[in-house]
């Protein structure tokens, strides 16, 4: 298989000239902007692992790891107005850089051109490509809105937070590993496999990155540590935490600022909400790893998939 750093330039170069016919200023400004931003570009890259692995060439993937990419960092562009964040990868976000009004349009924009890059697709799996991406971006806004309505709501539980992340997050990476499968030809079962693969591997991802938020170091990650408590967010160490008795509305209204974060990061840490987090992200990691089995790949591509699994339990950003 291609090496993930040449997979990676791959990648960079037909989503430059998927691109490079769209100018670089007016409604397209923060889209390239944003898109220049450095990442790990984890969505598409597998989408292109996966077709290869399924026997095909990456360009036949190519349109559809367009897509996620670009229907991702839209995601990215309207979330960061909701959440009033200020950086995203450790730069301005687009709505602070060129205003609410801009980032609006241009992640519609966003949206727009993901379709017209799964028009490239392959002729035979058109269909069932539009049928997996339009579930996708339905299942996404759902999850961001049950991660609104969190907001006002005193009763969540631990599996609420679980199904809102599943559709928020999970399930454009298991999207990603269900498109290149598709792209490459797959027999509806094994396409099936790719996606819990991805699915199991992006509940993982979310749980490291709610305990990145809170215990990771801000110059590794690029965002600000400690927002989601700043901000009461309701993620698994916080509902953990709170299951446990720690996270009382008059201990939560006595600290403010930095102490409020301090303090609440310390009870999470006493009730052990860190630990029970690291241990829901093994479990998902473990059953990434047993649908990946069930594929029968060769060991070197095996080795390949179950190290992506690894890599995004031990992030650092």
């Amino acid at each position: 298989m291609v090496k993930s750093e040449a997979l990676h330039d791959l990648f960079s170069s037909g989503l430059e000239k998927f691109l490079s016919v769209y100018p670089t200023d007016s409604l397209y400004a923060p889209i390239h902007y944003l898109l220049n931003i450095s990442g790990k570009r984890i969505r598409p890259l597998l989408a292109l692992s996966v077709c290869e692995a399924e026997g095909s060439t990456i360009d036949k993937a190519m349109p559809v790891a367009v897509a996620v990419e670009l229907f991702h960092n839209f995601t990215l562009m309207h979330d960061d107005i909701m959440d009033c964040a200020p950086l995203r990868r450790g730069q301005s976000t687009v709505h602070k850089k060129f205003g609410e009004n801009a980032a609006i349009l241009s992640g519609d924009a966003m949206f727009s051109l993901a379709f017209t890059s799964l028009e490239k697709s392959p002729q035979g799996s058109l269909r069932e490509v539009l049928k997996v991406f339009n579930r996708t971006a339905r299942q996404v806004c759902e999850g961001q809105q049950s991660d609104m309505e969190f907001e006002e709501q005193d009763k969540v539980t631990i599996d609420d937070y679980l199904e809102m992340i599943r559709l928020k997050t999970s399930v454009l990476l298991a999207a990603s590993c269900a498109l290149g499968a598709i792209s490459a030809g797959a027999t509806p079962e094994r396409v099936e496999l790719w996606y819990r693969y991805g699915e199991k591997m992006g509940l993982a991802f979310q749980i490291q990155d709610d305990i990145l938020d809170t215990f990771g170091n801000a110059l590794k990650t690029g965002k600000k540590v400690g927002g989601d408590i700043a901000a009461e967010k309701k993620t698994f160490i916080w509902l953990y935490t709170q299951q446990k008795g720690a996270l009382s509305p008059h201990f939560l209204s006595q600290l403010h600022g930095q102490e409020k974060i301090e303090k609440v990061r310390d009870a999470m840490r006493e009730v052990g909400a860190d630990v029970a987090a690291q241990k829901k992200m093994n479990v998902y990691a473990d059953e990434a790893i047993s649908a990946l089995s069930e594929l029968g790949l060769d060991p070197e591509k095996r080795e390949i998939f179950a190290g992506l699994v690894s890599s995004v339990m031990k992030r650092s950003s």
